[in-house]
């Protein structure tokens, strides 16, 4: 059979219950042209090796599929910001285990949470999350993969919801020799728009993305979350919502997946799955990705 071909640049978080293979399965059952997925009980330090057979399964499956992009999501217990050090040594580990666990599976990137700062000063805390960022990197120097910098809610004490933070820790990874090309940015639109970054009307957006621009870097952006807010304009709080269905609403995202500077960038849903009975449901993708594609589309 050929490979599928894929239609676009949307995509949706996928399970990996029943193995590594299965969430290709369930990418291509809700129509994704890429997908991001993790690749551990994100809940626990323990892992396991992944088994080459599974390893190979994925690989063939996602080129069977045709997928655009796959990634990575890092554990959510790893903090490279911590001022314990037992706890700041655990999560660059954590880190190096996630790398080598996406170069196993052929996955380009890792996104990763930059950590919390906790009772640390707020610059202190980003050196130490961006140092620790870049000694996961230069330990993996021999992988392709790399990591996604997500941006944040600023929920507590969370780093990177703000983008001179994330601009300061690329700053730092880009001054160690090698690591430029393996370091970028995953901007969450939930997140930046809890931090307070308005994503509409057009104006409003525009300026958002000159200020992502001038501190990080358009050319750092490599992928979209694409998620809804429960919650208003800079909250702080992270809470995803279908797309249309938060405070950020439709027209924002009109103007997200038809906006010029944004057309090579893909998107990858992290939308609530549940159905009415509370159980996930399919339908959940299938639908916020069809109102994704019908907006790129105008209609």
């Amino acid at each position: 059979m050929p490979p599928r071909q894929p239609r676009g640049r949307f995509g949706a978080h996928q399970s990996i219950a029943g193995g590594y293979a299965k969430a290709v399965e369930r990418a291509v059952e809700t129509g994704c042209d890429c997908l991001q997925v993790f690749t551990r009980n994100i809940n626990q330090w323990k892992t396991t090796p992944i088994p080459p057979a599974d390893a190979a399964a994925f690989r063939a499956a996602v080129k069977q599929a045709g997928l655009t992009l796959v990634v990575a999501h890092d554990s959510y217990l790893i903090n490279p910001a911590s001022a314990d050090a037992d706890l700041r040594a655990k999560s660059i580990a954590g880190l190096v285990e996630e790398l080598h666990r996406a170069d196993t599976l052929a996955i380009p990137w890792v996104v990763a949470h930059p950590g919390a700062a906790g009772d640390q000063p707020v610059a202190k805390a980003v050196d130490r999350a961006a140092r620790g960022i870049a000694e996961a990197l230069r330990t993996t120097a021999v992988l392709r993969a790399g990591i996604l910098i997500e941006t944040t809610a600023g929920q507590g004490s969370c780093l990177g919801a703000r983008f001179e933070e994330i601009g300061a820790m690329l700053a730092t990874i880009d001054a160690v020799p090698g690591l430029k090309r393996r370091a970028a940015v995953c901007l969450d639109t939930c997140h930046v728009f809890a931090a307070g970054y308005p994503l509409a009307p057009a104006a409003a957006l525009d300026e958002t993305l000159r200020q992502f621009d001038r501190v990080i870097g358009l050319r750092r952006l490599k992928l979209i979350h694409a998620n809804d807010s429960k919650r208003e304009l800079g909250s702080r709080v992270d809470r995803h919502e279908a797309i249309g269905r938060g405070k950020i609403g439709r027209e924002a995202f009109k103007l997200l997946v038809t906006h010029p500077k944004l057309a090579r960038i893909p998107f990858i849903l992290e939308t609530p799955k549940e159905g009415p009975d509370g159980k996930p449901d399919p339908k959940q993708d299938r639908t916020n990705l069809a109102i994704l594609r019908r907006l790129e589309r105008g209609t």
